[in-house]
C-alpha cells in the first residue's frame, strides 16, 4: 500500500513563523514596539501589566490588545485603570492566538500612533508558547502559588521568553516557593532570560520591569 505521513503540526507552525517574521518587520518599520506576555490565567497578567502601563505612558503611547476565549472583563480593566485603548480579541474557543489572528486584530485596532502595542495572550503556559506572535518581546508570568517547578514541567514556555516574572512575591509567606531554586531552573531552560520577582500588591519590583522593558525597546526601534 502506497502511502504517506504528513506532519500537519510542523507546517502549520513553519506558517505561521513566516507570518510572524513578516508582522515583526511591518511593526519596526512603523516604529511599533510589540510586547506578547503569557501566563497561567490566574498569575497576575492584567495587574502587572496595569502597573507597567502606568509607568510607561508617561514616555510611550501604548495600546493593549487582551487575548480570551470569551468575555471582555480584561480590557475593560486595562482601559479604566490605565487610560491607554484597549481592545478584546476573542479567540473562537483557541487557547492560543496565531499571528494572522494577531494581524487579524492589529488591523482592527489601527495600531499606527503607538509607540508600544502590547498583547495579553491566552492564559495558558502550553498552546500560547507555541506559536510565534511576531513580537519582539516575550515576556511571561509565574506566580507563586503555582509552584517554583514550573519551569521543569512546561519548559518551552521558559524557553522562548526574554523576560520571566515571579509574581505575588507577598504570598511566599503561604506558600513552599522556593525563589532561588526557581531561578536556577529558568536559567536551566533558557540562560539568557532576565528574571522579576514582583509584587503589584505592594509595588514592589514593578519599576525595574518597566526599566527593563525600555531598555528593550531602545536597544530594538531605532
Amino acid at each position: 500500500m502506497d502511502f504517506r505521513t504528513i506532519s500537519v503540526k510542523e507546517n502549520i507552525l513553519i506558517e505561521n513563523n513566516k507570518k510572524a517574521e513578516d508582522l515583526r518587520k511591518k511593526l519596526l518599520q512603523k516604529h511599533i514596539f510589540f510586547i506578547n506576555v503569557m501566563a497561567s490565567p490566574g498569575a497576575g497578567k492584567t495587574t502587572l501589566l496595569t502597573e507597567v502601563i502606568n509607568i510607561l505612558k508617561k514616555e510611550y503611547k501604548i495600546g493593549v490588545m487582551e487575548a480570551d476565549i470569551d468575555g471582555d472583563v480584561d480590557a475593560a480593566r486595562i482601559s479604566k485603570n490605565t487610560g491607554v485603548r484597549a481592545i478584546q480579541v476573542h479567540t473562537s474557543g483557541a487557547c492560543h492566538l496565531t499571528a494572522q489572528m494577531v494581524e487579524d486584530a492589529i488591523n482592527e485596532f489601527d495600531v499606527d500612533d503607538l509607540d508600544i502595542l502590547i498583547l495579553e495572550n491566552v492564559g495558558n503556559l502550553v498552546c500560547p508558547a507555541e506559536f510565534d506572535t511576531g513580537s519582539h518581546l516575550n515576556m511571561m508570568l509565574l506566580s507563586v502559588p503555582e509552584g517554583h517547578d514550573k519551569p521543569l514541567k512546561y519548559p518551552l514556555m521558559f524557553q522562548i521568553s526574554d523576560i520571566a516574572v515571579i509574581t505575588k512575591l507577598d504570598t511566599l509567606p503561604v506558600f513552599n516557593f522556593d525563589i532561588k531554586l526557581c531561578k536556577e531552573y529558568i536559567h536551566r531552560r533558557n540562560k539568557n532570560a532576565e528574571i522579576f520577582a514582583v509584587s503589584a500588591l505592594k509595588n514592589e519590583g514593578i519599576d525595574e520591569v518597566a526599566k527593563a522593558i525600555k531598555k528593550k525597546i531602545k536597544t530594538t526601534i531605532n
